[in-house]
């Protein structure tokens, strides 16, 4: 317990230190920042110390409470500077929660005159969320064997093994090609036309898969189709396995059953809505397909950037927008959803028990990556998929008695579980954001994100009676 009281500690300074630095950059909002940054760095100092002590009792147990406790506080430091430069405590918690957690769902309003030194936070919030969640989702999730995540270790361990022999090698190359992504798409962005500012907090909220921008029109601030095309690009990048990109390197290797799930996801929808447009909406195809193809991506890779209003493109591009919110990227990349491993091994699961019925004595084996899954991963997949559409329900339920209407409620539980950024509707949808929502309705979807981003099981563990007696 002790190492887990000394590692929140690290991370109040470690988000301490970072308020100094945006102090320093941005004079204008230096004093809220360097104040900030001597509370965080205070409270951070007391815990660690307080934690310092024999950490020889630490197990595989207490690396839920671990990983559970360490996003709050994240998202309590995130949200400290935010405050204090003005929103309330609920709307700065709900701010930095969605940002630490790469959603992109805002409070906020008037972002085309907001500080930059507070814009840069945000962005901030979402580049060390999107390389945080890398680790916990390669590391220790696997670890906690939560939700079939086992998958993704046999999925890796090759290249962990063989490839990169040390593990804090294999941190830092994922470390690389993740800053190295960020530095190529920001150089980009500013080819583009984008001003210097722009092109660093969009590269980091677009390879985060977060989806913070500087301006309220998101990226529809920007019409340059390069732009547009550029970052549909760049969010597909985020949202790819980063252990695939080691292998890429390693073994020259490009297979990957689970991102050709996604991109044939993302192909399919595209053109399905694209088709549409054309023939019923008066649209040329070709930028119907720009729009359409920046949209969905952004959607099913849970970055959340919009460019237009797609809730007017009618009642087809409605429910293909709704249903891909579920989707999500690629396990081992900062995209959000259910995942599309998860996907694979469930329609594999479908399948083999729908042959059973007409062939009751068939043995049917899953596979993924070519290996066989074991029955324990088969049952933490579905049982992960099952609380996962438990919680949805149980979610829009409440939001909807809390005052939120139906639309809203359901969608917008839906993507703060898939940690998408907007939902549907009037008033959550690509249009508009979260600020006229009551408080009681922002602490629950700040609830849904810090669930969906750590995959629901690990904190549901920490709630359990048997786990704190396993403790002891």
């Amino acid at each position: 317990m002790s190492f887990v009281i000394f590692v929140n500690g690290l991370a109040f300074l470690f988000f301490a230190i970072l308020m100094i630095l945006d102090a320093a950059i941005f004079p204008a909002t230096g004093s809220v920042f360097l104040f900030s940054g001597m509370l965080c760095g205070i409270a951070g100092g007391m815990t660690a110390v307080a934690g310092a002590s024999d950490w020889s009792g630490f197990r595989r147990l207490h690396a839920f409470l671990l990983t559970s406790t360490t996003w709050v506080s994240a998202a309590l430091a995130g949200a400290m500077p935010l405050w204090l430069w003005g929103l309330t405590p609920v709307d700065a918690v709900f701010e930095s929660m969605s940002g630490i957690t790469t959603t992109g769902s805002t409070v906020m309003t008037g972002l085309d005159t907001t500080p930059k030194g507070v814009l840069f936070w945000r962005a901030l919030l979402q580049g060390i969320g999107g390389v945080g969640f890398i680790v916990t989702g390669m590391a220790l999730l696997p670890m906690l064997r939560v939700g079939g995540m086992q998958l993704f270790r046999t999925e890796s361990s090759d290249q962990a093994d063989k490839e990169l022999k040390s593990a804090s090698r294999f941190a830092l190359a994922t470390l690389i090609v993740y800053l190295g992504l960020i530095l190529i798409c920001a150089v980009i962005y500013a080819l583009g036309g984008m001003t210097a500012f722009d092109a660093i907090t969009h590269a980091m909220t677009t390879l985060a898969t977060g989806g913070y921008s500087n301006y309220d029109a998101s990226f529809g601030h920007f019409e340059s189709p390069f732009l547009q095309w550029s970052a549909t690009v760049f969010m597909v990048l985020g949202a790819l396995p980063f252990v695939w990109y080691i292998r890429v390197y390693t073994r020259r290797s490009l297979r990957s059953e689970q991102i050709g799930m996604m991109m044939a996801s993302l192909i399919l929808s595209i053109l399905a809505i694209s088709l549409w447009l054309a023939l019923f909406g008066d649209q040329n195809f070709f930028v119907a397909m720009r729009l359409v193809a920046f949209n969905v991506v952004s959607v099913v890779t849970t970055t959340g950037y919009a460019t237009t209003d797609y809730t007017a493109w009618g009642s087809l591009a409605v429910a293909i927008f709704f249903m891909l919110t579920a989707v999500g990227g690629c396990t081992g990349s900062t995209g959000g959803g259910i995942k599309a491993m998860r996907w694979i091994v469930m329609a594999r699961v479908l399948k083999a028990e729908i042959a059973r019925i007409y062939q009751p004595h068939i043995v049917k084996v899953i596979r993924y990556e070519g290996r066989v899954v074991e029955q324990d991963v088969l049952s933490g997949v579905i049982s992960f998929v099952t609380i996962y559409f438990a919680t949805f329900v149980a979610m829009s339920f409440v939001l909807n008695l809390v005052g939120v209407d139906f639309t809203s409620a359901v969608s917008g539980t839906l993507q703060a579980l898939g940690n998408v950024g907007p939902g549907v509707g009037p008033i959550i949808g690509p249009a508009g954001n979260f600020s006229t929502l009551s408080d009681p309705a922002k602490l629950i979807l700040s609830l849904g994100m810090y669930l969906g981003r750590l995959e629901i099981l690990t904190v549901f563990i920490v709630f359990m009676p048997g786990y704190w007696r396993s403790l002891h």
